[in-house]
């Protein structure tokens, strides 16, 4: 990112904290996921609901899937934290909000956020603004991913210690990265102690998914490459689990969308569900 550009948060990181504030405010509880953090963070104009990609309607299924995959990797962190698991690694973590919303549980681990240096200088800013800080146990760990750094040699100088198990997430990412890139990441992690843990979503090809989710896909396929950054990966389930275990993985699993959506939206009255456009992959060492 060029330095004459003034640090600020990745569009997609932006929607996201957006449409999860959105949750909170034009859905019904019980709430799948609650964070307004990253509106705290933002502090956008009081029209941001006006906003194309805000329309309460339009954008429903995808805030659903959104707030359900955020629930998803916090549960599996909680449950890793309580089997002793002491390191947490978020790959492209945007306006995250782990750290701020759960210093109870973050505060006994160490929580490494990977991102681009630009829009991390921002968040960190922003933090230390509106009084959360950075505590010692959260570390921020800028990558130039365009200049060719590697975010493991990152991580390392950042203190994380490979040999000792992690839970590492990965979420909205895998579509922006080539199928080496991905095979890559897969490699390194599972190439860490024994005991460590990665949660992936991947997106399906398009026309695997269901005829309803097609239209905003396809939408959204068009806005991304647009705005420079192209969908460039789509894989079936069976194709992602076959990479993950040739990298090196002992235990690999495929979680549908099905199942988020009976965890997390079964016996709602007002409608809400999510799309079924992007799936998680799980897989440990």
């Amino acid at each position: 990112m060029p330095n004459s550009k003034a640090p600020s948060p990745d569009s997609t990181a932006e929607r996201t904290a957006l449409w999860r504030a959105l949750h909170l405010q034009a859905d019904a509880p019980p709430h799948v996921f609650e964070d307004d953090i990253g509106l705290r963070l933002l502090a956008p104009p009081d029209s941001w609901h006006e906003r194309p990609d805000m329309d309460p309607i339009f954008t429903r299924t995808f805030r659903a899937s959104m707030v359900a995959r955020a629930r998803f990797v916090e549960d599996l962190v909680l449950e890793q934290a309580a089997q002793g698991v002491a390191q947490y690694v978020i790959l492209g973590a945007g306006l995250d909000s782990f750290a701020q919303r759960r210093p109870d549980i973050a505060s006994r681990m160490r929580v490494f956020e990977v991102d681009q240096p630009a829009p991390q200088e921002w968040k960190r800013r922003r933090l230390v603004e509106l009084g959360y800080g950075v505590p010692e146990w959260l570390q921020l760990v800028p990558v130039d991913f365009e200049a060719g750094a590697s975010a493991w040699q990152a991580l390392a100088e950042a203190g994380f210690d490979a040999t000792r198990p992690a839970f590492v997430a990965s979420t909205g990412v895998s579509m922006y990265l080539t199928r080496d890139a991905t095979l890559a990441t897969f490699r390194q992690v599972a190439a860490l102690a024994p005991g460590s843990t990665l949660a992936m979503t991947f997106m399906l090809p398009v026309e695997q998914m269901a005829p309803d989710v097609r239209p905003g896909i396809e939408m959204a396929v068009k806005g991304a490459r647009a705005s420079g950054t192209p969908f460039i990966s789509f894989y079936a389930p069976a194709q992602i689990m076959a990479m993950a275990r040739e990298a090196g993985f002992r235990d690999v699993r495929h979680v549908a969308p099905a199942v988020l959506a009976q965890r997390y939206f079964a016996g709602r009255t007002d409608g809400l569900s999510l799309s079924s456009a992007e799936e998680f992959l799980i897989a440990g060492t």
